[in-house]
């Protein structure tokens, strides 16, 4: 299965954007982006097609999707009713990775990725490993009996602590380690510095 590999902390130096929690001191005590030596003292660009190229860069790296992917979905967003950006945006919340992620199971995307992909979850009754499968209203992803032998599970409050506020669209039982899946994502579910508009602008030139 294919996955960007690049670290996660150089990514997110590049962002200016935390897209992992490890990332957050990283940002603080490194301002400058990677580059090296070349990139030293030169003058940055600030034209809208570098705005529009980092937004999107940094929400398809912060989900974990390839370029094609993230286009893909775009396209979908598109065809949708609604607003473009928004549609998109709860396309991504949507993935069982993000699921998993927000519901307080996985401490990071990343590792919410792979525990779906080791197939720690069943979909509705039946094994999933596909961490972009798309969750709909009734969906209920639970922890396997299997897994539930697992010290990551069984530490899970120390792996994973509870989230602060689980969305409205899901409801969590964090001591089965299950979800199930009420309605749809909705604008204020993903992260509010997101400026989705410039994502459409760039697949819209």
């Amino acid at each position: 299965m294919a996955r960007d590999t690049q670290s996660i902390v150089k990514m997110s130096r590049r962002e200016g954007y935390a897209l992992h929690p490890k990332a957050h001191k990283a940002l603080v005590k490194r301002t400058v982006k990677p580059g090296g030596e070349h990139g030293r003292g030169m003058r940055p660009k600030t034209s809208q097609y570098l705005l529009q190229l980092r937004e999107k860069q940094k929400v398809k790296r912060l989900y974990g999707l390839l370029e094609r992917q993230f286009s893909n979905l775009m396209k979908e967003a598109n065809r949708s009713r609604g607003q473009s950006g928004t549609v998109l945006l709860q396309l991504l919340e949507q993935r069982a990775d993000n699921a998993v992620y927000r519901a307080g199971f996985a401490p990071s995307r990343r590792a919410a990725r792979q525990l779906v992909t080791h197939g720690h979850f069943l979909l509705n009754g039946r094994r999933v490993d596909i961490p972009s499968i798309r969750l709909v209203a009734g969906d209920k992803l639970v922890l396997r009996d299997h897994s539930k032998s697992s010290e990551y599970f069984k530490k899970l409050d120390d792996t994973s602590p509870a989230p602060s506020g689980i969305p409205g669209w899901m409801k969590v039982d964090r001591k089965k380690v299950a979800l199930e899946i009420t309605g749809l994502p909705l604008r204020d579910d993903a992260e509010p510095d997101i400026k989705e508009q410039l994502i459409v602008e760039y697949y819209s030139r």
